[in-house]
This record gives structure tokens, sequence and C-alpha cells, in this order.
């Protein structure tokens, strides 16, 4: 009962507090914690390894990824700005667009919508609120035929 109660009790502060200023706090340190187990750690001053695991679909929309300068770690909070690059005559479709967090792909969706604009242009976050470390997040969005474009975005907080 106990266990429950502390648990409840964090879910429920967790729930009701916002950040402060208009930030988005994208994920939780508890998010932080349990995704990690999975991440390679990336070394300051490096740009992160991504290995395709399949050749890209030319014909499926792209995810541009115009900031943060993932090359360097990143200061929180920070702005996120996104463009999507369909294939004509195909159009974006934003209702489509998806946010996972981290190794098990917890869904940030809902979190990010609160402060973000999405067109079917792209996205943008004036401040995303993460905590430090190091930070994947798999994106994507799908086109009016049904194809789906997808880009990893792996940084660092400092």
């Amino acid at each position: 009962m106990r266990s429950t109660l502390h648990w409840l009790t964090i879910v429920v502060v967790s729930t009701l507090c916002l950040p402060a200023f208009g930030q988005a706090m994208l994920v939780s340190d508890e998010e932080v914690r349990t995704s990690a187990g999975g991440m390679p750690p990336v070394k300051e001053g490096e740009e992160p390894e991504l290995v395709p695991r399949s050749a890209p679909d030319l014909s499926s929309p792209r995810i541009e990824i115009m900031q943060p300068d993932i090359k360097s770690p990143v200061a929180s909070p920070t702005r996120v700005q996104l463009v999507f690059h369909p294939v004509a005559p195909a159009t974006i479709q934003p209702a489509t667009f998806r946010a996972l967090y981290g190794t098990f792909r917890i869904d940030i969706t809902k979190r990010l919508l609160q402060y973000a604009k999405i067109t079917a242009e792209g996205i943008n976050v004036d401040e995303a609120a993460l905590p430090s470390g190091s930070h994947r997040i798999f994106l994507e969005v799908q086109d009016s035929a049904g194809r789906t474009g997808s880009q990893l975005l792996s940084f660092t907080i400092q």
C-alpha cells in the first residue's frame, strides 16, 4: 500500500507540475534513467554515430533537423526546429507526427505538441527543456500516400 501511494504521488505531482516560463519539459528524469540503460554513451566533441538498419526509401518524406545543432552538447532549454520534406505529389499529414523517446521509445508526442506548433512544413518549439545527459528521440511522420519518413535525433544536454 505504501509503495502504491508513493508511485501515485509521483504520477500526480509529475502530471501537475509544468516547467517554468512555458518551457516544454519533453522527458522526465525517470524516463531518462529508464531509457539510458540501452543507450551507448556519446563522448563530448564527437558526433553521434548513426547505424542505418536499412536503406532509406527515397520516395518517403524526410525530416530535417534545423535546430538544435547536435554536433556539440546542447544547453537546456533549447529551440527545436524540424522541417518536413514531402515527395511530390504527396503532402505531409501533420496529425501522423510521432516523437518516441529513448531505447524503449516512450511516446512523448502529446507532451511535445502542448508546446509545439506543427504544420505540414514542420515543427517549432521555442524552449524545450530536457534533463542533462544523452538523449535519443525517434521522429516519424507520414505523407498523404501513406509513406512514413523517420529521423533519429540524438544529442547531449549539458
